[in-house]
């Protein structure tokens, strides 16, 4: 059994967050555990109101899970506060975690903010080093890369500025960029790749990036390559996309085990 690890926030919507992770990693055959940054009272319309944990609680989170049950992979999201990144940073060295995917998270569906200003810093300088993959929508590209990025080609530059920070690969979600197919961009120390997939018109949307993210991690665990697991990850959430179960009066969650479904 495979075992992957979330460490992000609460979403008590079960669209985001660690629940779409668990959610996920279960969808895919892999034993999912969790270290929660901080508890959030959200639903498909807003976020209500979050707090964060204490950073020495997220890292005894992480250890119980890395020295006992063990990690193949990991993903983070919702860290929250400078403190938070700064101690899954360490952690990450301290414990030898593999494979970790970072969902730069910092802004929730409905315009909340996840993330306070002066962590974005600390996400540049300590986490994306330490990345395998790092998964930026549109929005955070721009905030990490700082530019503008208004079509493919601002992607791919945002994409190599980002590269330039230390992690192995970068995706760029290009979900926001208009156009009839949804266009990823991916760069590595090698080449660059992209992955174009017809869109999807749907109002279900909560949770899109916690589940390619959490779906890229779970592949991983799995020991597929890099690109088979982008590439997986973007197929399972299509079909996470398009099996939406309909829930809620604004941005509805997926449904994550849609492959159930259809056997």
């Amino acid at each position: 059994m495979r075992v992957a690890l979330t460490i992000a926030g609460s979403d008590s919507g079960g669209g985001a967050g660690i629940q779409a992770d668990l959610k996920t990693f279960a969808a895919h055959g892999v034993y999912g555990t969790s270290a929660i940054t901080a508890v959030t009272a959200q639903n498909t319309e807003a976020v209500l109101a979050w707090q964060a944990l204490p950073p020495a609680l997220v890292r005894a989170q992480i250890e119980a899970v890395a020295t006992d049950i063990g990690v193949h992979a990991v993903k983070t999201g919702m860290l929250a506060t400078a403190d938070i990144v700064r101690t899954v940073s360490a952690a990450i060295d301290d414990l030898h975690l593999p494979f970790v995917v970072v969902d730069p998270v910092m802004v929730a569906k409905g315009g909340d903010r996840l993330l306070e200003k002066d962590a974005e810093e600390a996400v540049r300088t300590l986490l994306l080093p330490r990345a395998h993959v790092v998964t930026p929508n549109v929005p955070e590209a721009e905030v990490l890369a700082g530019m503008p990025v208004r079509n493919h080609d601002d992607m791919h530059e945002a994409a190599r500025r980002i590269l330039a920070m230390g992690p192995q690969v970068v995706l760029v979600k290009g979900g926001h960029i208009e156009g009839d197919a949804a266009i990823d961009v991916a760069a590595t120390a090698g080449k660059t790749f992209i992955i174009s997939r017809p869109r999807i018109a749907s109002r279900n949307t909560h949770g899109t990036g916690c589940t390619l993210s959490s779906a890229i991690a779970a592949n991983l665990a799995l020991g597929r390559g890099v690109r088979e697991s982008i590439e997986c990850a973007r197929e399972y959430l299509d079909g996470a996309l398009r099996h939406a179960p309909g829930l809620g009066r604004g941005h509805g969650p997926l449904n994550h085990f849609w492959r159930g479904i259809l056997k």
